[in-house]
């Protein structure tokens, strides 16, 4: 969950703030923009953006500006109508910086606590002096903020706001209409709503160097809200925590990793692992179901993690030495395909969280809803079922195969699971129910898939059991 917002204006710049050529060194919003802008400019991932330039400023500064970005990002429309609404010039003729920091100054001004409006003004303003804009720019800025300002307690909330008569969900509107289509009305639009707001911060005990009772405990002595996960055996949920991972009680004793329920109980779909069977984690990213089956797994089991990307590597080496499974893992940089050309030793159990959409995980990643096109699903798919035929050629012979995503989309579930079963006679379709806790056969369909929906206490998921012959 991003930080807070700080009551008080922020402090002086550190010498090591990031720069950019030309111009004054960052502060929170300055990044925050910054960031905003280049986003607009590729649509690639706004963290790569963010991450760069942020770099150098305190951590308090650094959450700050974080919140702000994804603020924008979730409230996107309700702000833009809003600045309309005071604005005598149309916001398609506006030049992106001019956009992005009205949008940064309302975001302050509605919808984060604690920041006086005069306050948020001032600071918003002072971001355009530093990118040395015209004066004129600054007055007519400085005149819409205030007004609105002045008018923030009239002003309508943003779950009461239409637009032409019809509610401001923060979403475009190419994915409103197939979530109407697929989950009703009034889902799709209580997803919308979860999707806006900031998610709770859940993490999973590693049961090798903690128990659920001992950390809940930790946490609760700490002072914060914490509570077990409804579903997941080994989570807890921490509510209102702005602070550090790496300030929480255990994080440097490898009592826990960040991770969400959903993904928790996928991890679950593999059955029993206490008899040691080899796993392969072929898309392991960084290493959140790799460490929840090297934790689960029997003394003589082995889990091999199959990443390509060198910095999502280097980080799931990282997270599996601080939790003390580095020994139950053997780490492979390759794609999942290169890995199979080596032609390893069959399986017992695959796990294939494939690359996807995303659109289960919008309020952890609000960039996604605005970078994402309809197109973009078939070209997921293609990539998906190519995935999950690799694994099946990789396993044995009476072995269990898990394909999960974070996304809601058919195209990139029901669809691929019913193409590949066609393509492999030999496997067949398991309830998800048989490997989960009671309390959460709610979250799986007439068909037997894993399929949570978005909610306050969890991400949106999917995922299906698959088994080849018998089942282990």
């Amino acid at each position: 969950m991003p930080p807070s917002p700080p009551s008080r204006p922020l402090p002086t710049v550190p010498v090591s703030a990031p720069q950019l050529p030309g111009k004054a060194p960052l502060n929170a919003r300055s990044a925050a923009i910054e960031t905003l802008l280049a986003w607009m400019d590729d649509h690639k991932p706004v963290d790569l953006h963010f991450n760069r330039l942020t770099t150098g400023l305190d951590p308090r500064d650094r959450g700050f500006a974080k919140s702000l970005v994804y603020g924008v990002l979730r409230h996107r429309q309700y702000l833009d109508w809003t600045i309309q609404r005071f604005s005598k010039h149309p916001l398609a003729k506006m030049k992106p910086r001019t956009l992005v920091t009205l949008e940064v100054g309302v975001l302050q001004i509605l919808l984060l606590d604690r920041i006086p409006g005069s306050a948020a003004v001032n600071a918003t303003v002072d971001t355009l002096k530093r990118a040395k804009q015209p004066r004129w720019l600054l007055g007519f800025v400085n005149g819409v903020l205030r007004t609105i300002s002045r008018q923030a307690q009239q002003l309508e909330q943003e779950e009461e706001a239409r637009d032409q008569g019809r509610p401001i969900l923060n979403h475009p509107q190419w994915l409103i209409a197939r979530w109407q289509q697929q989950f009703g009305l009034q889902q799709a639009t209580a997803i919308c709503r979860v999707n806006n707001r900031p998610p709770l911060l859940t993490l999973r005990v590693n049961s090798r160097r903690s128990d659920r009772t001992e950390l809940l405990q930790s946490f609760l002595e700490q002072g914060l809200e914490a509570r077990s996960c409804p579903h997941s055996p080994l989570g807890i949920s921490l509510a209102n925590y702005s602070g550090q991972i790496t300030d929480l009680p255990g994080f440097t004793q490898g009592s826990f990793v960040v991770q969400d329920e959903s993904a928790q109980l996928a991890s679950l779909l593999l059955g029993p692992l206490d008899r040691g069977p080899r796993i392969l984690d072929g898309c392991a990213g960084l290493g959140g179901k790799t460490s929840h089956l090297a934790q689960a797994m029997g003394r003589e089991g082995m889990v091999v993690a199959v990443e390509p990307e060198a910095r999502r590597f280097q980080l799931l080496g990282e997270n599996l030495d601080r939790l003390g499974l580095a020994a139950r893992t053997t780490l492979i940089q390759a794609t999942l395909e290169e890995f199979a050309l080596g032609q390893p030793q069959p399986f017992e159990a695959i796990l294939l969280d494939a690359p996807c959409s995303g659109s289960g995980v919008i309020r952890r990643q609000p960039d996604i809803r605005w970078s994402r096109q309809p197109g973009d699903l078939a070209r997921y798919q293609q990539t998906q079922l190519a995935l999950l035929t690799t694994c099946a050629g990789l396993l044995g012979a009476k072995g269990r195969l898990v394909y999960a995503t974070c996304s809601l989309e058919p195209e990139e579930n029901q669809e691929v699971i019913a193409l590949f079963l066609k393509e492999q006679p030999d496997f067949r379709l398991e309830d998800a129910r048989t490997y989960l806790p009671v309390s959460a056969h709610a979250l799986v369909d007439e068909q037997g898939f894993f399929r949570p929906a978005p909610a306050p206490d969890h991400d949106g998921f999917f995922a299906a059991a698959l088994c080849r012959g018998s089942a282990l």
